[in-house]
């Protein structure tokens, strides 16, 4: 398995700067994303990866070996695109074969290779079959195993599921996990699309405006946010001020809108005192009177989402917070008010 480091890289495009000094490493076998907005320079950052756009400054390690100044075929690494580029008048074997025959590999090894990358693809049934017999899943597991026969030391994908319908997103999501994984490969992944990030990293870049905002797993980006930015970015929050009253054994205590709120999650240094903003999910927010930070709300407005309801409550000082609730009492949140719980876990404190 392969590291890949970047190192100060940097790309401006006359006064434009797409990718600013970025430092990261991605650990060998890791699936890595790079998760943000248009424009933020994830992509630009993927292509100089592979080779396709030079840097301004920076330096590209593989294994610790600089391969900055290499031309993509020396790089080790294999694309994916968000177009398939399937040949279209070619089996799904041949279009797999295709880049082993442009290396001249060995018929014998060819057909081991191409027979272990449509196993590992699950396309061995529909090996003889032509891009436009497939389905659109079927077609980017076919790209997939193109990449994987090659035997890359590092895959780059570039949001290779925008163009599927929102079920066989979601399906194959999994599949290409799954794929990676079975091959023993470290991954690159670019998209914006944050289901599709937290549902399958092992580690998230989220860039903006040509650095990174925050990096670590899903679950700690999304449970502590450090700004607003990732906050809002992943998933839906209330954004609520507040300001710093005491801090002892770990809790922080906050005079909020929502009443006197106690924390025991931030990111970064908690001022002794003075103004905060803190980020508080809307599945945090639980009714009932059991639990810590309670405060008195009344449902404007519900939208049934199935196993959760979504609702829109209005507490003191017509402060509007959302709340994602599984199967509720109905009889406990109505235009009455109500009584809410947020686990102190579940109101973070975040920087700029």
């Amino acid at each position: 398995m392969t590291a890949v480091e970047v190192e100060q890289l940097t790309k401006r495009f006359d006064t434009v700067t797409a990718v600013d000094a970025i430092d990261l490493r991605i650990e060998p076998g890791e699936l890595f994303f790079l998760l943000g907005p248009s424009g933020c320079g994830k992509t630009t950052l993927l292509r100089m990866i592979a080779g396709f756009v030079e840097p301004t400054n920076g330096r590209i390690l593989v294994d610790g070996e600089d391969v900055t100044k290499k031309p993509p075929s020396d790089r080790g690494m294999a694309m994916v695109f968000q177009s398939y580029a399937l040949w279209p008048h070619m089996s799904v074997r041949d279009n797999v074969a295709y880049g082993l025959k442009i290396k001249k590999t060995p018929r014998a090894e060819l057909n081991a290779r191409v027979d272990e990358a449509l196993e590992i693809a699950q396309l061995s049934e529909l090996a003889a079959r032509k891009p436009n017999a497939l389905s659109g899943g079927q077609q980017q597991r076919v790209a997939l195993a193109r990449a994987l026969v090659v035997r890359p030391r590092v895959i780059l994908l570039d949001e290779p599921l925008s163009n599927l319908d929102a079920r066989l997103r979601q399906d194959m999501r999994a599949e290409i996990r799954r794929i990676c994984k079975d091959a023993g490969l470290t991954g690159l992944y670019v998209t914006h699309d944050q289901d599709e990030a937290l549902s399958m990293a092992d580690r998230i870049a989220l860039l903006r405006s040509g650095q990174i905002v925050q990096c670590g797993p899903p679950r700690e980006l999304y449970s502590c946010p450090a700004t607003e930015f990732t906050a809002t970015f992943l998933g839906d929050t209330n954004l609520i001020n507040g300001t710093v009253k005491g801090l002892e054994n770990d809790l922080v205590t906050l005079d909020t809108p929502l009443g006197t709120l106690v924390s025991s999650a931030w990111a970064g240094d908690v001022p002794p005192s003075g103004a905060v903003r803190c980020s508080i999910r809307p599945e945090a927010i639980t009714p009932g009177v059991a639990g810590a930070n309670q405060f008195q709300a009344a449902a404007m407005s519900s939208v049934f989402l199935g196993e959760r309801v979504r609702y829109s409550l209005k507490a003191a000082n017509d402060l509007l917070v959302e709340a994602s609730i599984a199967r509720p009492d109905t009889a406990m949140i109505s235009e009455e008010a109500s009584t809410f719980a947020i686990d102190p876990d579940e109101i973070v404190i975040i920087g700029d």
